[in-house]
């Protein structure tokens, strides 16, 4: 079955976005990439040695034939640090894509929405192709997108907290009243339940990173969200039954012969 997603001018055929952080080599992190069969990877550009040829690089252990790499601007507090942080990103090779972060708190990590609109409308008419980190909030996130980016990535629950998705209503709204961009789930994500979920209600796809590198075996766990978001988009496509209040017999006496 042919179901891919369309970002711009790219098209991909998985739906599971994955990350970087976390994890307890460079080398697991890249039997979990292999394990998810991502083709989309995002790297912080501030935390990336991207000068120094002589020292390690988590980018030696992406495979670039199979992946495209998605740089983020993790860790940027303001709109001129984002701004910034993602022409590096593209002036030293990575892309002219980035994962937009703008955080206003430094516990919860939450968006700073007016950061991030501002961010967006700078990068969008420099010729970025920009998919916004933000709240799971419909008029934010109609502002990012009449502010030119390419998708829009409300989160589920904080970074890193595993918690799920806690704003089913939020995300529901969002899904039914945004089609014009992509609608990625980013942030919070637990396990691969959580991944089925999110994909059952229709969004587009899932960027997840902590899941994944702090879970026992990451590997079981990326082969895992690999099957969940394929799992979630198919029953989307394949239309839930009703749900009833009361019994309905999986073998109806309607039609049955009878002696």
């Amino acid at each position: 079955m042919s179901d891919s997603v369309r970002i711009a001018d790219r098209e991909f055929k998985s739906r599971l976005f994955v990350g970087t952080g976390k994890y307890r080599s460079f080398q697991e992190m890249a039997r979990c990439h292999a394990a998810s069969e991502s083709e989309v990877v995002t790297v912080a550009v501030r935390r990336v040695n991207l000068t120094d040829k002589s020292k390690e690089s988590l980018l030696d252990y992406i495979d670039r034939n199979k992946m495209f790499i998605l740089p983020n601007t993790a860790a940027c507090y303001t709109a001129d640090e984002a701004i910034r942080t993602a022409r590096l990103g593209r002036e030293v090779g990575l892309s002219n894509w980035v994962k937009l972060e703008v955080i206003g708190d430094e516990k919860t990590l939450l968006p700073d929405n007016e950061g991030l609109l501002e961010a967006t409308r700078v990068l969008a008419k420099e010729g970025f192709v920009v998919l916004p980190y933000t709240t799971d909030d419909l008029v934010n996130a109609r502002k990012l997108i009449d502010a030119g980016a390419a998708a829009v990535m409300p989160l589920a629950a904080p970074i890193g907290s595993g918690l799920g998705i806690q704003n089913t209503t939020n995300l529901r709204i969002m899904r039914e009243m945004i089609t014009e961009v992509p609608l990625i789930v980013d942030a919070g994500v637990g396990t691969a339940s959580d991944a089925a979920i999110a994909m059952e209600m229709g969004f587009d796809g899932i960027l997840m990173n902590t899941a994944i590198a702090e879970a026992d075996d990451a590997e079981k766990m990326a082969v895992a969200m690999n099957y969940a978001v394929k799992a979630g988009r198919l029953a989307y496509l394949a239309g839930r039954m009703p749900k009833r209040l009361y019994a309905s017999a999986s073998s109806p006496m309607t039609g049955m012969v009878t002696r």
